[in-house]
């Protein structure tokens, strides 16, 4: 259902595990005329071969940004090569998949340090924030030039203008008794529900903007952080995905939603 999603977008974490798939599917499943931003850490490294393979396959397609979620400098560097590559246009859709998690699954107490708390919370709350915030002008710029009259009426979308934050159901914490025996994970648990609130209150702060913004819980995913005993793939996770954020509309800002779109409490 990617074929419903057009225009600029930026996908954060895209040299492995579910943003390498969001950016395979976005280029195999849009117009000719998408162009995906793919931002990683190390685009020259080993770790990113698989997204350069993906540059070459689809030719023109997708543009590779050196983006480092916990470099102020490093953001400020790719909305400046997005910017000046994009010229007139806006970025129609933002997908901050980027996250750590340390110390490693289970990540008892015992295991965790000051240093693990304050790192996870850098990359997976304050990076989010701040390509949200640098990134505006260009959301506001898409917003401005799409019509509601293409997407049924709504205001907001993710083919006008939107920020999906990647979140996850352990960040809930209402349904934290029937999750922490599985894995404490007190830094990524509590990051990503900070994320949660980022998302919230950026929903309400931009849809004066006609932005919408969204967090999704993708599943339990085979990735590397997920583990292989996970219950999905990376594909089966983002074509749900896809299909769903292609039908998000002026009802879903500020929620946090699985990758079928139902809704998960806070």
């Amino acid at each position: 259902m990617s074929e419903l999603l057009e225009g600029n977008m930026l996908v954060t974490g895209s040299n492995r595990g579910i943003g390498l798939e969001l950016v395979q599917q976005l280029a195999e499943g849009t117009a000719e005329e998408t162009h995906i931003y793919a931002g990683c850490r190390a685009p020259e490294g080993a770790g990113a071969e698989a997204l350069r393979d993906l540059k070459t396959k689809y030719p023109g397609k997708i543009t590779i940004l050196k983006l480092d979620m916990s470099d102020e400098d490093s953001i400020s560097a790719a909305v400046q090569v997005v910017n000046k590559q994009i010229g007139a246009g806006g970025l129609n859709l933002l997908i901050n998949n980027a996250a750590i998690n340390q110390p490693a699954k289970p990540g008892l107490l015992a295991a965790t340090e000051k240093k693990d708390m304050m790192e996870v919370y850098e990359t997976n709350v304050v990076g989010p924030f701040l390509i949200a915030k640098m990134f505006l002008p260009l959301l506001k710029r898409a917003a401005e030039m799409s019509s509601p009259e293409n997407d049924m009426g709504d205001k907001m979308s993710c083919r006008r203008s939107a920020i999906i934050n990647m979140s996850t159901a352990i960040s809930s914490i209402h349904k934290c008794p029937e999750t922490f025996a599985h894995a404490q994970m007190y830094p990524y648990r509590a990051s990503k529900a900070a994320l949660n609130m980022v998302t919230r209150c950026q929903s309400e702060d931009f849809k004066k903007h006609n932005i919408l913004v969204t967090a999704i819980h993708p599943g339990w995913v085979r990735t590397e952080m997920g583990g292989k005993e996970a219950v999905l793939s990376t594909k089966e996770s983002v074509h749900s995905m896809l299909a769903m954020m292609s039908s998000l509309g002026n009802k879903d800002g500020g929620l946090l939603l699985d990758w079928q779109g139902n809704a998960i409490p806070w």
